[in-house]
């Protein structure tokens, strides 16, 4: 998870100036404690991370019948700036405490109770890609499957407003990857003759001779751009699996700390330097993604060793 949230239309939570899990010590988009959001861990997070917010960010935490969120931003003075900052926008009869004209730090806890609403989670599926993987273990023109396939569970989580049985309305909270997909990887052999070879570990970094396929729109995006700059199939496999793990590719993923989007950006505005259409357009988030990793991490491989290493990226 990156550096880097929207509620109303856009998801819950979003930084106020530049622009949108809790976890102990690997702080990681797809291991979720709980919904009742740390500051201290959004702090950590952000330390962790080059160019992130630092000491300068506030974190105020808005709850919406009984759900918790941090909204992310500087220069918070009252209640009403938070829930700007938060794009939180209030309906008749929504009781806020305390009031809107009210000063706030880091300690308040603002409180908005919803009337005619549930809170609703529902899982959705992240699907799987087929890797192939060279190996002159095998002979040629042979194949095997090494690990099969299996697809990963999206978590999404929203404030439903109801008028009688009728849902007129639905604003996502969060919406993480709580069991990341398990790719599957099949052998291609490349041998004149079988020779027993230790196999890679299964969740190895894929290397020049991996080529993966593309699944859905975003990944064939990104397939495009990764190959247009020259990376190669090798690293596309490497982003395959890293934003399989952060986000399962969604673009409204968002994630209850504030990292938001196919790269898990922290918060989510820092994706504006790549276009204003950062919330809802998958090129935008992946080219400012492959900023992002270029600049730390050099490739999409050492961006995935990392975060194989430390839970995190």
């Amino acid at each position: 998870m990156v550096i880097g949230a929207g509620f109303a239309s856009r998801g819950f939570y979003q930084s106020q100036d530049s622009t949108p899990h809790p976890g102990a010590t690997a702080y990681s988009a797809t291991q979720p404690e709980s919904t009742e959001v740390s500051r201290d861990s959004v702090r950590t997070a952000l330390s962790n991370r080059a160019g992130g917010s630092g000491a300068g960010t506030s974190y105020v935490t808005v709850q919406i019948n009984g759900v918790n969120k941090v909204v992310l931003g500087e220069h918070f003075t009252t209640v009403k700036s938070v829930l700007d900052a938060g794009n939180i926008t209030l309906e008749t009869g929504d009781q806020v405490s305390p009031s809107l004209d009210e000063k706030v730090s880091e300690a308040t806890t603002i409180k908005i109770e919803r009337c005619d609403s549930e809170v609703k989670t529902e899982n959705s599926a992240i699907p799987f890609n087929t890797i192939e993987e060279k190996t002159d273990s095998l002979p040629s023109g042979t194949k095997k499957v090494k690990t099969e396939g299996k697809e990963g569970v999206m978590e999404t989580t929203s404030l439903v407003t109801k008028a009688g049985s009728k849902d007129i309305s639905s604003n996502i909270f969060a919406s993480f990857v709580k069991e990341a997909p398990v790719n599957k990887v099949i052998q291609v052999g490349t041998g004149s003759v079988a020779v027993s070879a230790p196999a890679a570990a299964s969740g190895a970094p894929a290397g020049a001779a991996a080529t993966t396929a593309p699944v859905g729109e975003s990944q064939n995006i990104a397939h495009q751009i990764v190959v247009s700059k020259g990376l190669g199939e090798g690293e596309f496999t490497c982003l395959v699996q890293l934003w399989n793990k952060e986000s399962g590719w969604r673009t409204n993923a968002a994630n209850p700390s504030g990292a938001y989007g196919i790269p898990q950006a922290l918060p989510g505005s820092k994706m504006a330097s790549a276009g204003a259409d950062w919330q809802t357009n998958p090129s935008t988030q992946i080219n400012w993604g492959l900023g992002y990793i270029a600049g730390r991490y050099g490739t999409p491989c050492g961006a995935w060793a990392h975060s194989q290493s430390s839970g995190w990226y």
